[in-house]
């Protein structure tokens, strides 16, 4: 073995593409654990664990947030106080970096465009979800943002959500951080909707009338085209819209309910399905 890949879903400010993991890279990303909970953990134990097998074989981390590492300033950039920002670093990051690359290269493959001007919204849902405009193979917006939790609607994890209603829980439900924390990352999206966060599930109960079920869909569709319609706006016009991760791949549904709402943008889906998978 020549050579060991890790995905990392966070690489915060500074690291904007592929690094060789040493003792003080590692540190860093340990500092990173608080912007991404549920995945840097495990990321950083497989790369410990690689490391303890293989100890001469180097170790190469590639992020997810190093596709949206150069966003436009008014995509990554939040309104809040610039103390704030300056003092801890606070931007856009997105995720599903390594997703959305590879999606908006394959998609101009496969319809045979040169990828200059080629504008595309990847839409990667699965467990997690999240959308990215792309233009010329670079991202210009996308739906996460300073954490894996901001934009649509996922399997256990809440999207976007008020702020105003995270303080109103801190002052007047007795809540804690990491009560918030627990509920909209692990006991809310589809989960807190339907009750269950398998797709295949709900899709099931929704064809029987299953009155949750058919809320969860409806919830989880509204703010799927309405980010595309946010992502093909970024983008001044829209070439395609490419569906991946579990849901995207496996769900027609889904994908065909989305398209039907969004025939306003000239969406039209294909009779045929185009090139190869």
């Amino acid at each position: 073995m020549d050579a060991v890949g890790h995905r990392v879903v966070h690489g915060g400010p500074r690291f904007s593409g592929p690094v060789r993991l040493d003792a003080a890279v590692f540190k860093e990303l340990q500092e990173l654990t608080s912007l991404a909970p549920l995945h840097q953990p495990p990321a950083l134990a497989g790369i410990a664990a690689v490391k303890a097998a293989l100890p001469a074989v180097p170790s190469v981390a590639c992020f997810d947030t190093a596709f949206h590492h150069r966003l436009p300033p008014a995509a990554a950039t939040y309104a809040i106080p610039d103390q704030w920002r300056d003092r801890f670093a606070i931007r856009r990051y997105g995720f599903h970096g390594l997703s959305h690359a590879y999606a908006s290269r394959r998609a101009a493959e496969m319809l045979d465009r040169p990828s200059r001007g080629f504008r595309v919204v990847t839409c990667h849902l699965g467990a997690g979800a999240s959308l990215a405009a792309v233009r010329g193979g670079r991202s210009v917006d996308t739906t996460m943002g300073f954490t894996p939790l901001e934009g649509l609607v996922m399997a256990t994890r809440s999207g976007s959500v008020d702020p105003g209603l995270l303080i109103w829980l801190l002052r007047n439900a007795g809540f804690d951080a990491a009560a918030l924390e627990e509920s909209l990352e692990r006991r809310s999206g589809l989960l807190g909707l339907a009750g269950t966060a398998d797709m295949r599930e709900i899709l099931a109960r929704a064809a029987r009338r299953d009155v949750g079920a058919r809320l969860a869909i409806e919830v989880y569709l509204h703010r799927l085209r309405a980010g595309i319609a946010s992502m093909a706006a970024a983008l001044g016009g829209l070439d395609a819209i490419v569906f991946t991760g579990g849901v995207g791949e496996n769900a027609p549904s889904v994908r065909l309910q989305a398209a039907r709402g969004l025939d306003f943008l000239g969406v039209r889906l294909a009779v045929k399905p185009i090139g190869r998978a």
